[in-house]
């Protein structure tokens, strides 16, 4: 799982890829740490209750019933990585990963307290002094807080964040959530303080399968090797055209800014994962030598060759076809979801009973779940024999929301009216919404003859 390599220290750059990327990183790590804490209707608005089966989304309560839901979502998910890297490349890995975002904050409290990278790198040679052991710690303070406090908030999507955190601080958190807060507080830890490229090069599946998601029209950083070759040192002054020298002057700072420690100019690799540093870099020497930008830059292998690129091309349009299709039945699914699931089970002791009066009688159990955050009444009803009633049910039952209501439930029906099995149809209507109806089907049963 682990390769142990070389420690690589990547350089400070800025520019315009990193300006994005710090920005990206900021905003995802804010929600990721500020959602948990909001408020809906007086409980947390994002919350997966597994114990209650309950998943809160906002005003929205799904439940496991609701699982397609899911499903759909996590297919479109896997299309939009398809259509956007066929379109540009890695960005996902670049930009957004929470490998790469959360590795990317570990490096900032690095730079914070053990200075720049050739700092960095004079600390790690240097025998133990109080300043190393000072700098040494001071990060390792940092980053064991950082991966606490993740794996904190981890948990606070599952239990209620306020209630979790008040029972941490009076000693009485339960065995799971201190596993699953310790566990995920090692592995941010681990991964973004540690292993770091070793993930995006070892154990992410995705770099070696991104190959096949890429065409010539994909958008990727390159080197013009036509244009940097052959490369060489020079001073800004020299004609270096006349020397038969390309533009690249062979500083390898894009190397040094490269978080995975490849040389771009050795061309695409699956290490890479489009992050735009060594664009930043190369296009900040050729602002210093007067040559025009654009030497390492996203594009294309068209593009590189001469040849005109084609963005909408069959692949993209198949996969924003896709992605509309889904995204349009998911909002569609849900829009027109009925907040109300009706179970019914019959009682399988006994088919039926023979009561006085010539009547026949099956038992069921009912169970109503309003998936509404509002309570509800709903009466209830039964459909398929003609002279069918139900006994022991209420003129209307009141369900809380977001909560269940099982009831046993007697259906008679005259003896005479019935021969065998016929199906009968259960329906739970909304008092106040008729739209917000269910019906479940089920057998009545009877004597044969």
């Amino acid at each position: 799982m682990y390769e142990s390599a070389k420690k690589i220290y990547p350089r400070e750059m800025k520019g315009r890829y990193a300006t994005f990327s710090r920005w990206s990183t900021l905003v995802l790590l804010g929600l990721f740490y500020f959602v948990p804490w909001l408020q809906w209707s007086g409980r947390q608005a994002f919350l997966f209750d597994l114990p209650e089966r309950k998943f809160y989304l906002l005003g929205l309560t799904l439940w496991p019933q609701d699982f397609p839901f899911l499903a759909l979502l996590l297919i479109i998910a896997a299309i939009s990585l398809f259509f956007f890297t066929a379109l540009a490349g890695r960005l996902w890995c670049g930009f957004a990963c929470p490998q790469t975002v959360w590795t990317e904050a570990f490096i900032w409290m690095e730079q914070w307290t053990e200075g720049t990278r050739s700092q960095r790198m004079k600390l790690d040679k240097a025998p133990m002094s109080f300043n190393k052991f000072r700098r040494k710690f001071s990060k390792q303070f940092l980053w064991i807080t950082f991966s606490l406090w993740t794996g904190y908030t981890f948990v606070g999507y599952f239990t209620p964040i306020r209630e979790f955190g008040l029972e941490i601080l009076a000693g009485q958190i339960g065995g799971w959530a201190l596993f699953w807060t310790l566990f995920y507080g090692f592995a941010t830890y681990g991964n973004a303080g540690y292993m770091r490229e070793q993930v995006c090069k070892y154990m992410c599946p995705y770099a070696r399968f991104q190959s096949a998601m890429f065409d010539k029209d994909t958008l990727i950083i390159s080197y013009d090797e036509a244009r940097g070759e052959p490369r060489g040192p020079r001073s800004r002054s020299t004609d270096y055209k006349a020397k038969g020298l390309g533009d690249c002057i062979d500083c390898t700072l894009c190397v040094q800014v490269c978080p995975t420690g490849i040389d771009i100019r050795d061309g695409l690799q699956y290490e890479c994962i489009a992050c735009g540093a060594c664009v930043d870099a190369c296009n900040s020497i050729m602002d210093k030598m007067n040559y025009p930008r654009g030497l390492v830059r996203f594009t294309t292998e068209h593009a590189l060759s001469g040849k005109k690129t084609n963005v909408l091309r069959p692949r993209t349009f198949v996969y924003a076809g896709l992605l509309t299709v889904l995204i349009a039945g998911l909002v569609t699914s849900m829009v027109i979801r009925t907040p109300l699931i009706l179970d019914v089970i019959r009682d399988r002791n006994a088919l039926y009973r023979e009561l006085p009066a010539d009547l026949i009688e099956n038992t069921f159990t009912i169970k109503l779940i309003n998936q509404s955050n509002q309570a509800r009444e709903f009466t209830l009803t039964v459909e398929g024999l003609p002279g069918l009633v139900l006994d022991g049910v209420p003129e209307t039952i009141e369900v809380d929301g977001g909560g269940v209501k099982s009831l046993p439930v007697r259906a008679r029906l005259p003896k005479d009216a019935i021969s065998g099995s016929r199906e009968i149809a259960f329906i739970a209507t909304a008092v106040d919404n008729a739209e917000v109806s269910r019906v479940s089907e089920s057998r009545f049963f009877g004597p044969i003859g």
